[in-house]
C-alpha cells in the first residue's frame, strides 16, 4: 500500500515539475515577445517622428515657394494699368 501511495506521489510530483516547466517556458517566451514587440513600437515611433520632421521641411519649402510667387503676382499686378 505504501508503494502505490510513493508511486502516485511521485508522480504527482513529476506532473507539478512539468507544469512548472511549462510555465516558466511560456513565461520566459512572452516576455521575450514583449521586448520584441517593444523595440517594434519604439521603431515605429522613431519612424514617425522622422517622417513628421521631413514632412514639416517640405511644407516649410512649399509655403516659402508659395509665398514667393504670391509675391511675383502681386508685383505683376500693380504693373498693370
Amino acid at each position: 500500500m505504501i508503494e502505490i501511495v510513493a508511486a502516485a506521489v511521485g508522480a504527482m510530483i513529476g506532473i507539478v515539475g512539468v507544469t512548472a516547466a511549462g510555465w516558466s517556458s511560456r513565461s520566459r517566451n512572452n516576455r521575450d515577445e514583449a521586448i520584441r514587440l517593444t523595440v517594434a513600437v519604439e521603431s515605429i515611433g522613431e519612424r514617425l517622428d522622422s517622417l513628421h520632421q521631413d514632412m514639416k521641411a517640405d511644407r516649410a519649402g512649399i509655403y516659402k515657394l508659395l509665398n514667393e510667387q504670391g509675391n511675383r503676382i502681386t508685383a505683376l499686378e500693380a504693373r498693370e494699368p
